[in-house]
């Protein structure tokens, strides 16, 4: 009777923990399908307030830059002091911005509302990271790749929205998003009630669970730098695309806005198929060998895209996404088994440097699509997965615990 009590409460436990990963991963569509609305209107934006490329890049570099910078500063301080309702108070950020970037009259109120947006993304990600973790059931790379689809999957809606809902109504129209943002507020207030009741237990089993790898201070350091030219390497070239694909199909095969758009969520739907592939894959097999292959192996499609016809153009991104895609959740989960106990500033780390990268990225590329066009852009970031080399350089976690404990 106790035996078929306790396989009782564990299955429900376990039911109640998928429920708590669906819905953050729920959450994390919705935040994600409200930030790419940005992006996705970009040509709207641009035309109405002549902006300059360079300008349009700012933009971008301003909502990056400002989640990139407070990312791992929230993930370091929730590690010390866990804040159950961070979720909803983040959120209310991206709601307060979208409903600006609705009536903004301005370019400053256009970068006011962009930083508003990535205040909101700096505390979504390593807070919704750390619920993902926590309702895993040690399955650490499935529960990241599926938080991380509910973003890809989010931010490749955010495009056929623009296309459909907002750019034949006008910059008001954005302001009826915002629903979206108080339906994420309510899920997550939920979602922090659940946390508060389950992260006092869980994070002492976790961590005892948790063995740290026999490598010294400094070859962790070492590890994490070649971990952040991987994540450098992959968001610049996806600020190529995410930024600038819908302008470089406008401008070289003479598309529509509306087709552009379409073209940009293939694309991303294809992000979110090789997202959801590879923390699974990466549990199997790996982390390092998923991380070899994602960055290296999309090598050969890159290289050939800015030399291809508009159907191939097409049909080459969505190799380009699903393999580069599926880096991410590994490199995540490999870095967090590099530093146990620091979940939220690893998170927080990858996701603010990921978010660093790509505004950057989309700064420095509109310059040089100014100056040298926007095929120039393609033409060079081709040459970007060759840093996946450095891969190479990553020590093998698993060889290193296997050690430890023969030890």
């Amino acid at each position: 009777m106790a035996d078929t009590t306790m396989t009782t409460d564990r299955s429900a436990a376990e039911k109640t923990a998928l429920a708590v990963l669906v819905s953050i991963s729920f959450c994390h569509l919705l935040n994600d399908m409200l930030q790419s609305l940005l992006p996705a209107i970009y040509p709207m934006i641009k035309d109405r307030f002549s902006l300059s490329f360079s300008e349009v890049g700012l933009i971008t570099l301003t909502y990056q830059i400002t989640a990139s910078l407070l990312q791992p500063l929230v993930g370091l301080y929730t590690d010390r002091s866990p804040k159950n309702y961070a979720l909803p108070v983040g959120m209310g950020f991206t709601l307060t911005g979208l409903l600006l970037l609705s009536v903004a009259p301005s370019f400053p109120l256009l970068l006011l509302a962009a930083a508003l947006v990535g205040t909101g993304s700096s505390v979504f990600h390593p807070e919704s990271s750390r619920v993902a973790r926590l309702a895993s059931g040690g399955r650490h790379g499935l529960a990241q790749s599926l938080f991380q689809v509910g973003g890809n999957v989010g931010s490749a809606i955010g495009p056929l929205a623009a296309a459909f809902l907002i750019l034949p109504r006008g910059q008001s129209s954005v302001a009826w998003f915002s629903l979206g943002a108080l339906l994420a507020i309510i899920v997550l207030t939920r979602i922090g009630a659940w946390f508060g009741a389950h992260r006092k237990a869980k994070t002492g089993l976790a961590r005892r669970a948790v063995q740290s790898v026999t490598l010294t201070r400094g070859e962790i350091g070492r590890a994490v730098a070649v971990l952040m030219a991987l994540i450098f390497s992959k968001y610049f070239y996806l600020a190529s695309l995410t930024s600038y694909y819908t302008f470089y199909l406008i401008s070289r095969f003479g598309v529509s806005v509306k087709t552009a758009q379409i073209d940009l969520f293939v694309f991303l739907g294809a992000t979110a198929v090789g997202t959801i592939a590879g923390g699974p894959i990466g549990d199997r097999i790996g982390r390092k060998k998923v991380i070899w292959g994602s960055i290296l192996g999309v090598l050969p499609f890159t290289l050939v895209l800015p030399y291809a016809s508009l159907p191939w153009t097409v049909v080459l991104t969505i190799p380009i996404g699903l393999i580069l895609a599926s880096a991410f959740s590994a490199i995540v989960v490999y870095a967090q088994e590099l530093m146990p106990g620091r979940v939220g500033m690893v998170a927080g780390l990858f996701f603010g440097f990921a978010f660093g990268m790509g505004g950057v990225g989309a700064a420095v590329l509109g310059v040089l699509a100014d100056w040298q066009g926007i095929t120039t852009v393609y033409r060079l970031c081709a040459f970007l997965p060759l840093i996946g080399l450095l891969t190479a350089f990553l020590p093998n976690i698993e060889v290193a615990r296997s050690a430890k404990a023969s030890g």
